[in-house]
């Protein structure tokens, strides 16, 4: 077995994960080669750098501040669908043959059988490889904080509380697979989040907003931050106005961008592999079948340049790509990793993705999208004669097996006669997955992506993930309700 790769990424993963440590192609070949002696399917290393950095402003102090570095790697064994797996934060050729050796020990208890996965050619890097934690010094971290702050008490002298944080992570990986292939990924990732609250007689009310990318610090121009300045403002100044919600089954629309957040937990998670593949998903077995309205389109695509959810190579070293999970309303495709994938008998989609080198790799979101259609927002808006316009969202819960959800309204208006006419709160959208696909009616030209704010929870791990989506019309959806 010998291993190969043509990452422009490979020189530093090498440098930082290999040769400190006196490993090299041959060390990672006879690792792979114990593990294969006992008629395993398939082994992977996975190697990890990773330093990280978050601060926190509030009212002008910095709260906290925290910097952080891992590394260590996993070690991972599949025979069949049984999975064997160890990690050391020790990397060492000691330490490789130590976790080796309990892979081996825990994959021996099984039977499997031997299969060869395709290597695949490594992808042009989709960010740069820069390290976003030098590219500004402390001191102008904390400057930037205080602008951000300054810029949203600009926007309304109501702001009674303003709390911003700036988080940043430089991950260089490393994948060695049993079929040959050796990739690499060096990730940066930034994160700019403020939150203000506003009183008014009496009244408080709190707004949100942020962003962030695939890049350095330098993206946080001015401009930018008075931008995000300006939507938290907005967003807590609207709710300060807002009248109760009422409850009730209606027409909803939901506005472009980061409302998508509705779609990934109503039915992404339903369509990744695993649920399937276990018939748990709501989705299972009904490829080829209608499960959304006409016009509805949905991909997951981690081939965008620099967005938060999106990845050169998944975890497991596989390019990540643009898969298509819903055509026209016809299930197509679910997200697939390597192990899943291989038990399913189709091809991976470069979906594998993992927290870190402790954790196992799954099938995992990236950017998930629902795909424009030919409606014009304001003739959709005009389409409603007593509806909810849901302009943002806060949080929720779904039930991956039954695909029900409730998600609450961060920003919300009340339709009336074809026109937006109050702001609402406390309205919370109720209703299952693949029902609510197949209400939509009207979709707009409009579609856009998240600001790059979205993190992803499943079975305990989190990643960054992104979100998108064009202005929707969904027909009778229950909202519940505070008035």
């Amino acid at each position: 077995m010998s291993l190969t790769a043509s990452h422009s990424a490979l020189d530093t993963a090498s440098q930082i994960l290999l040769a400190p440590y006196g490993l090299s192609n041959s060390s990672l070949d006879k690792t792979l080669g114990s593990l294969l002696g006992h008629d395993l399917t398939y082994a992977d290393l996975y190697f990890q750098y990773q330093r990280t950095e978050s601060w926190s402003l509030e009212e002008g102090i910095v709260k906290s501040g925290s910097f952080n570095i891992e590394q260590g790697v996993g070690v991972r064994a599949i025979a069949g669908e049984r999975t064997a797996f160890a990690y050391s934060d020790d990397i060492s050729a000691a330490a490789l043959q130590e976790a080796a050796l309990t892979v081996r020990s825990i994959a021996a208890q099984g039977q499997a059988r031997r299969a060869k996965v395709k290597a695949r050619a490594q992808p042009q890097a989709l960010y740069a490889a820069v390290d976003p934690l030098p590219s500004l010094q402390d001191a102008a971290k904390i400057a930037l904080l205080e602008r951000l702050e300054q810029f949203a008490r600009q926007e309304d002298p109501r702001v009674l509380q303003a709390m911003a944080s700036l988080a940043a992570s430089w991950d260089v990986v490393l994948v060695a697979r049993s079929d040959g292939v050796l990739a690499a990924d060096v990730r940066p990732l930034v994160r700019l989040s403020l939150t203000v609250i506003l009183e008014d007689g009496g009244r408080r009310e709190q707004g949100s907003s942020g962003g962030g990318g695939r890049s350095d610090y330098g993206m946080f121009t001015d401009a930018v931050l008075r931008d995000y300045a300006k939507r938290a403002v907005h967003q807590a100044s609207i709710n300060l106005a807002a009248k109760p919600a009422p409850a009730g089954t209606m027409t909803v629309v939901l506005g472009n961008g980061w409302p998508g957040i509705l779609l990934h937990e109503a039915i992404g998670h339903g369509l990744e592999g695993d649920f399937n593949r276990k018939g748990s998903s709501a989705f299972a077995g009904r490829i080829g079948q209608r499960v959304a309205a006409k016009g509805v389109t949905v991909v997951d695509d981690g081939t965008l340049a620099g967005r938060r959810g999106s990845l050169t190579i998944d975890d497991e070293g596989n390019p990540t790509r643009c898969t298509t999970l819903i055509e026209d309303g016809i299930l197509v495709g679910y997200m697939q990793d390597m192990h899943n994938a291989g038990l399913m008998g189709v091809t991976p989609t470069g979906n594998g993705r993992r927290e870190s080198f402790a954790h196992l790799p799954m099938p995992r979101m990236t950017n998930t999208i629902m795909q424009a259609g030919d409606k014009d927002p304001a003739e959709i808006i005009a389409s409603v004669t007593h509806g909810l316009y849901a302009a943002n969202f806060g949080g929720g819960q779904v039930d991956i097996t039954s695909g029900k959800f409730v998600f609450s309204a961060a920003e919300a208006y009340m339709i009336e006669n074809g026109k937006i006419t109050y702001p609402v709160k406390g309205a919370t959208l109720i209703g299952n997955g693949p029902d609510v696909l197949n209400r939509v009616s009207m979709i707009g030209n409009d579609l856009a992506l998240d600001p790059g704010v979205g993190t992803c929870g499943k079975d305990g791990q989190s990643v960054p993930v992104g979100v998108g989506q064009p202005t929707l019309r969904i027909d009778g959806l229950t909202v519940g309700g505070t008035g």
